[in-house]
């Protein structure tokens, strides 16, 4: 398929729950010599496509990653419409690497400190430039993120929403009816019908982070057990980790930004976890 003129669709890179991936090449910059032609192409999936606001839902998800210039946040480059078959889409960096529920499968026991600590600082400080400049991610989960030679990438921004709406804002678009949070990394009270937040986000990232550390989902253990601190992960870090894991909204008493400190290891934070004596190292034995 070639749209606009320009994008030839080379095969699916991979599907969420309201798009589909494409790896396209860019024939404009290959007429003008680029090495590097490629970019990544999303479209809705066709189960969307036919909705009366589906072109609103994709640019809403095109204009909040658009204002995200990070080194950790996937790039966006343009939204387009192709008049002639009427598809909405947008271009995108083509992520290389691999994503983080591949590396699981690699890695079924957790991943060793050395490693798992630089891709959860790269992810905190992602999402957290994301709601510094009031974009909630809405969907933090292993496939969407992913770590390549460059470091990690936070990309699908396609549940997300801004933190503050203004008149000049986004347009409103309610994601809650496309039902596509990911349960196993989706927040109890988005579950339960409740909005977007950023202690819903945390709540993702820190699903991610144990997975990681433990190699075992959050919600792989029985309702009403009590979460032990995973052996690849330092004692100083499991308090803010474990804070951020609370069912209960107002139990998440931390920011992104304090976890990441957390994980960071350089000082102790204890958010009003026990044990409240400070620990002399980052010691995991």
């Amino acid at each position: 398929m070639l749209l606009v003129g320009r994008y030839h669709l080379e095969h699916v890179l991979g599907r969420g729950g309201m798009g589909v991936v494409y790896r396209a090449r860019d024939l404009l910059q290959e007429q003008f010599g680029e090495s590097c032609s490629s970019v990544a192409l999303k479209l809705l999936d066709e189960s969307l496509s036919a909705c009366p606001d589906a072109h609103v839902l994709l640019h809403s998800e095109f204009a909040l990653s658009r204002r995200l210039r990070h080194e950790h946040v996937v790039r966006m480059y343009s939204f387009e419409v192709d008049t002639c078959s009427q598809i909405a889409f947008f271009t995108m960096e083509l992520l290389h690497g691999m994503t983080l529920d591949r590396l699981l499968l690699e890695c079924p026991g957790g991943l060793p400190w050395s490693e798992l600590q630089t891709i959860a600082l790269q992810l905190l400080d992602a999402l957290a430039y994301a709601h510094q400049h009031n974009v909630l991610h809405g969907d933090i989960k292993p496939a969407n993120v992913i770590v390549g030679e460059e470091g990690v990438r936070l990309f699908d921004f396609g549940l997300g929403q801004s933190i503050v709406q203004t008149t000049a804002d986004l347009p409103s678009v309610s994601r809650s009816r496309l039902n596509a949070w990911t349960r196993a990394y989706a927040a109890p009270e988005l579950l339960a019908g409740g909005t977007l937040t950023p202690a819903a986000d945390l709540y993702g990232v820190a699903c991610v982070l144990y997975e990681l550390a433990q190699g075992r989902r959050r919600d792989d253990h029985p309702p009403g057990h009590r979460l032990s601190r995973p052996t690849q992960l330092p004692r100083r870090c499991w308090p803010a980790l474990h804070t951020a894991l609370a069912a209960d909204p107002q139990r998440r008493t931390l920011t992104v930004v304090e976890l990441r400190e957390a994980i960071d290891c350089k000082r102790p934070r204890w958010y009003g976890w026990p044990p409240r004596q400070p620990l002399k190292s980052c010691s995991w034995q």
